[in-house]
């Protein structure tokens, strides 16, 4: 039961942070814009308590698995010349990409802290190579620098790691800069590697050399590694679309709050990436042109600075409310699949 309970406040704190971090990004940018906000909730559901301060109401709601900013006129016609529907197109389109700009700053403020400390980082140059490797065997050699994956370009060590684990049948084409010039070594095999669910993942068989760390270093780092985090997520999203992915792999809150909890006991470092994880993968996925998210609210405002003119504001709401109840019903199946997976665990 203890181990229950704190794995639920870890989850409520991580969420409750990235939460507030993407509302505050809406909210920020709308003031800077001279918009009226209603209300800043954290939360979901019936009001727990709260208070005003100056035009705008901050509530804390029953159930932190959610938040919003509430604006005049986001929903609804408003007369009201500080309403959201009242500001320029290109206005409205900076609000709403706030919030998925904020989870990607924090990513790269949570990896920034991850690499600064330490004394030697990565390269993409190869090293050493375990007994028996397959890659060396295909062609590669100690030495290379490694340019890109599958026509991928590859900037840091992460680099390698993210484009061999999406990979699906452990074969790959790379470019390599060998002796000053860039070779091209095709179809370079690895083995695979199967977890207990059946999934299969490429399983690296060397190693790179190491470099002094430095703080431009480390900064440059910080930068790609959040870059290729968005590639993996947004990679994982197309994959899921296209079949290559199933739905059981799709991981829920139950799943994530299980993730935060193993990364807890193994450490800070562990519990920072996963973390840097999520809120990269929240900004991501909010930015998906779909209804009820803010990628579908900038569908609705590039075709208003296309056309002129919005579209009525009560037959967006209803795109979006549609759009809300199918994604709480997938929530609802993402949750059931990852309890039943518990366990079976």
């Amino acid at each position: 039961m203890p181990n229950i309970i704190l794995t639920v406040i870890i989850a409520i704190l991580v969420f409750g942070v990235i939460i507030i971090i993407h509302e505050l990004g809406h909210f920020l940018v709308a003031k800077a814009n001279g918009v009226k906000i209603n209300e800043f909730s954290f939360g979901m559901g019936p009001a727990l308590f709260g208070f005003t301060k100056g035009e705008t109401r901050y509530s804390v709601r029953a159930f932190p698995l959610g938040g919003y900013v509430s604006m005049e006129g986001e929903d609804e016609d408003s007369e009201d010349e500080r309403s959201f529907g009242k500001k320029k197109w290109w206005q409205k389109l900076l609000i709403v990409v706030a919030g998925a700009v904020m989870n990607l700053i924090l990513g790269l403020i949570i990896l920034m802290c991850l690499t600064f400390p330490n004394d030697a980082i990565g390269t993409t140059t190869l090293a050493q190579f375990n007994e028996g490797s397959q890659s060396q065997s295909a062609g590669l050699q100690i030495d290379d620098k490694i340019v890109k994956i599958n026509n991928s370009a590859v900037h840091i060590d992460m680099d390698i790691v993210y484009e061999l684990m999406l990979d699906h049948d452990g074969k790959v084409d790379m470019v390599v800069e060998r002796d000053g010039e860039r070779v091209e070594v095709p179809n370079v095999q690895f083995a695979m590697t199967q977890d207990e669910d059946g999934n299969q993942f490429v399983n690296i068989d060397f190693k790179v050399y190491a470099q002094e760390n430095s703080f431009f270093k480390s900064l440059e780092r910080s930068f790609y590694w959040t870059g290729g985090i968005v590639k993996v997520v947004w990679r994982s999203l197309i994959d899921l679309v296209t079949g290559n992915f199933s739905l059981n792999q799709l991981g829920g809150p139950v799943r994530v709050a299980d993730e935060l909890a193993q990364a807890s006991s193994a450490g800070w470092d562990s519990l920072l990436l996963i973390v840097a994880f999520i809120t990269i993968n929240v900004g991501v996925f909010n930015l998906l042109p779909l209804p009820a998210l803010d990628g579908g609210r900038l569908i609705f405002i590039i075709i208003e600075g296309v056309r002129g003119k919005p579209v009525p504001a009560k037959y967006e709401g209803w795109v979006h409310a549609a759009g809300f109840i199918l994604l709480i019903l997938l929530m609802v199946l993402v949750t059931f699949n990852d309890i039943v997976n518990l366990f079976r665990g």
